[in-house]
């Protein structure tokens, strides 16, 4: 018998174990507030989106200013400024092969997006590929392509039927990373049955909901260094890892990788609204550009571009412009350490992680998968105690908004320390 009395279907929620689900009036900064002023500090900047604070004037004025101008338009065969001045200084502060935005309105769409200009490149130049090579636990969505290019389990057991193949390449674990760099260059230089791989998609330096597992910035270069020998694309998907997440505003930078085709959205808009784009190079661009009609890019959605998402976003960009957010960056991936330093040599915590703003930790459970009774056991302990925590099986991760303050980012490890004892229980 169904006992929530809201009609409301939560994602990624069992509402038949009764959990609670917790009203929040308003953000300000880090924290989130209830109707009678009870806050809850943001440890996982509401599932990644938020970089500088809940509200930020300045992104809040940017929306306010262009609902009074223009709120949407269909973006076939039209455009406005918004979409105009956000792509122009996206190319600007992206490396120059980059040069053609596409938009969409999530970051499973802009990979979908990705992988359709993948594909579309190949079979409009007559060389038709589609053979995706992915790394073995990544996530990348929850719409069909995206699932099918993410890690199998119970993500997606439910619509297998639907997904399409692809070739996974092992993760590059401390020890193991030429087993994975081999790998990416077999499954590139050896096509199956004539069929050459149409592209690789990776998370940069870190993979996200498949637990937050980091790995250095030389196996993403060498993993771009044997697609190029390949002719195979390059796809960075910097949904989560874009926009300081990592340390650098994007994490390709800090190998010195430039993607055939990146990514982005979640930190675009500041996390404000919805937004996301997909970046390529010339040639793909190239590959749809002709007379015929029939080379087109057929993708779109109702809201591309819209008008006040892309008013956000650039707002987003001149903070980063103008504030010292990498000053914040680096001041909270430093703090994050101090605190991460603490625990970890605590013998109930494993391999304990960072990469710039985001920390990690595992707590010793016999039942570590996603679906371990240690998470929700933990989002419940957190919150009684004023911070939100999601964690990704026994895995915790702390990935707050770049203005959380001193006090506040204490109070999120204090409860993570008194917490571990949690894992006693299975």
């Amino acid at each position: 018998m169904n006992s929530n009395p809201s009609p409301v279907w939560h994602p990624f929620t069992q509402h038949g174990l009764g959990d609670p689900v917790q009203p929040i009036a308003r953000g300000e900064g880090a924290r989130l507030y209830d109707a009678d002023g009870r806050y809850w500090i943001d440890a996982i900047s509401s599932w990644w989106v938020t970089t500088h604070g809940h509200g930020h004037p300045r992104i809040m004025a940017a929306i306010r200013a262009q609902s009074e101008k223009l709120d949407q338009l269909i973006f076939a065969g039209w455009t406005h400024e918004p979409a105009e001045t956000l792509a122009a200084e996206l190319v600007r502060i992206t490396p120059d092969p980059l040069t053609r935005v596409f938009f969409s309105d999530s970051g499973s769409t802009s990979v979908e997006v990705a992988l359709k200009m993948a594909l579309g490149y190949w079979f409009n130049i007559g060389e038709p590929r589609s053979r995706i090579l992915v790394l073995d636990h990544s996530y990348h969505g929850d719409t069909i392509g995206t699932m099918s290019v993410g890690e199998r389990g119970v993500y997606n057991r439910a619509w297998q039927p639907l997904l399409f193949d692809v070739d996974t390449i092992p993760f590059p674990y401390a020890g193991q990373e030429q087993t994975a760099l081999d790998a990416l260059e077999a499954a590139c230089a050896t096509p199956e049955t004539g069929n050459a791989p149409a592209a690789f998609i990776v998370e940069p330096l870190i993979l996200g909901a498949g637990g937050m597992l980091i790995y250095p910035a030389w196996v993403l270069a060498e993993m771009r260094a044997i697609c190029a020998r390949h002719g195979v694309l390059f796809i960075a998907d910097e949904v989560m890892t874009g926009w300081g997440r990592t340390g650098t505003r994007f994490a390709c930078d800090q190998a010195g990788v430039i993607p055939d085709i990146v990514c982005l959205s979640k930190g675009l808009t500041g996390g404000a609204i919805p937004l996301a784009v997909t970046l390529c190079i010339e040639p793909i661009f190239a590959a749809h550009f002709s007379a015929d009609r029939g080379k087109a890019f057929y993708h779109s959605s109702s809201y591309t571009a819209n008008p006040i998402a892309c008013a956000a976003a650039n707002a987003n960009l001149a903070i980063w412009r103008d504030e010292p957010v990498q000053q914040r960056i680096d001041a909270l991936a430093d703090a994050q350490g101090a605190h991460l330093a603490i625990l970890a040599h605590d013998p109930r915590v494993q391999n304990p992680r960072r990469l710039g703003t985001i920390a990690a930790l595992d707590i010793a459970v016999p039942d570590d998968g996603y679906l371990s009774n240690l998470a929700p056991r933990l989002t419940a302990f957190a919150r009684d105690r004023g911070v939100l925590l999601r964690p990704l099986g026994n895995s915790v991760y702390v990935m707050p908004p770049y203005c959380t303050m001193p006090d506040d980012l204490a109070q999120v490890w204090d409860t993570i320390g008194a917490a571990l004892d949690l894992g006693a229980g299975g």
